[in-house]
């Protein structure tokens, strides 16, 4: 049973958005139809700057140190995109839930599914497990993509690999110079 049907694949989606954003509102369709969002949206000519925005209301949430804060923001981003749970079977998806209203546009679809999906992934994995990659403190090659903690141990401190490596890589270095230094 599936019961956190928006928690992972919401969450991802916003960090997709915010690290790599599209160049317009067909862009943003692709990256939802990527993540598995099946459902046709009403197209409006603010959709792209509008969904921008909920993204930029997103990172606010992730850049909120205190968890206190964190869930001031989100429960004031979920009010906005408050609606009844709705169950649906569009698209062969199968029987299902929205956290949303029927034929809404883009951007609020966006918000109710990011907003909700990110309550539910900080619930149910921790309030730690979203943040700005550790490499973001590097002044020479500073990253300020967003992790999304899916792992296991909840340890996700860098968004990639690549990011992960430069930084042992600089710690190396830094000792390996401080050793060099006469006493």
């Amino acid at each position: 049973m599936h019961l956190n049907p928006y928690g992972e694949y919401a969450v991802l989606l916003a960090a997709s958005l915010a690290g790599d954003w599209p160049d317009d509102r067909d862009g943003i369709v692709a990256r939802t139809r990527e993540v598995g969002m099946t459902m046709d949206f009403p197209t409006a000519p603010d959709d792209h700057p509008r969904t921008r925005e909920v993204i930029d209301d997103w990172l606010a949430i992730v850049d909120a140190s205190d968890p206190r804060e964190r869930a001031r923001l989100l429960n004031a981003q979920m009010a906005t995109a408050a609606a009844y749970p709705r169950l649906t079977d569009h698209d062969g998806e199968g029987w299902h839930l929205h956290y949303r209203d029927e034929v809404q546009p883009l951007p609020d679809v966006l918000r109710a599914v990011i907003s909700v999906g990110t309550a539910l992934h900080l619930t149910t994995r921790g309030m730690h497990r979203l943040h700005r990659c550790a490499a973001a403190d590097i002044p020479t090659n500073p990253c300020s993509a967003v992790v999304v903690d899916i792992t296991r141990n909840g340890r996700q401190r860098y968004c990639s690999v690549r990011c992960a490596n430069r930084a042992a890589v600089r710690r190396h270095r830094a000792r390996a110079a401080q050793q060099r230094r006469p006493a």
